[in-house]
């Protein structure tokens, strides 16, 4: 019986990962990077809560595919800023996806340390383009000094307070680009109470009712 269930869960991982990849085509490259960053996620799962358990039979398209929709929204970005990284969604699956990118560099945000040493071990086996910022995001954002071309966010915090966060790197010229639920039209409309802002948002490939908000100009009312 054992071995009929771990059959049965492969092929249904087999599927969602040839359903995720004709969502979000991917080189064979990242590819085999992706595969490796999933295998480890898979094997640190069991010590660390990286993504929410039964999520995992639909890991290829719950995560892997949300998080890849994101380079057809920002095409010439290379500086990506993922703010609260965690277990590597959208950052390091960016990150797989642009090794192939002169110039591609994405910074990694993560107060929480375990989290954080997932994220290094993941670089080292992808190879990615990525650095890893032990810090509270508020501290990092204040004080960044280079080129920022895109700010992402996934299952983080309230829109209102993910506004906030970025406004730094926004105001600098980045576009921020925000992974967010069904409840998305409130959340916006909570955000314009302290916020002006024109977003857009575009429906999500991997459905569930996901959404991207994207947002290139952010100005706090008075």
């Amino acid at each position: 019986m054992k071995r009929s269930s771990t059959s049965a869960a492969l092929a249904v991982a087999e599927v969602d990962k040839a359903t995720a990849l004709q969502l979000t085509p991917v080189s064979r490259e990242t590819q085999e990077r992706l595969d490796r960053y999933v295998a480890l996620l898979l094997e640190w799962q069991a010590k660390t809560n990286l993504v929410a358990p039964s999520t995992l039979p639909h890991l290829w398209t719950r995560h892997i595919a949300d998080s890849l929709q994101l380079l057809d929204l920002a095409p010439d970005a290379k500086v990506w800023v993922d703010l609260g990284s965690g277990g590597g969604f959208p950052g390091v699956v960016l990150a797989c996806a642009l090794a192939e990118r002169p110039g591609a560099q994405i910074h990694l945000v993560e107060r929480n340390a375990k989290k954080a040493a997932f994220l290094r071990e993941a670089i080292r086996v992808t190879r990615a383009p990525s650095v890893v910022h032990l810090s509270e995001i508020g501290d990092i954002v204040e004080k960044w000094g280079g080129r920022v071309d895109c700010v992402t966010a996934r299952a983080l915090a309230p829109l209102h307070q993910l506004i906030g966060f970025a406004e730094p790197l926004v105001k600098k010229g980045a576009k921020a680009l925000f992974l967010k639920g069904q409840d998305v039209e409130a959340e916006l409309t909570e955000s314009t109470k302290y916020w002006k802002i024109e977003p857009k948002l575009y429906p999500s490939r991997t459905g569930g009712q996901g959404w991207i908000v994207a947002i290139d100009c952010i100005e706090r009312r008075s």
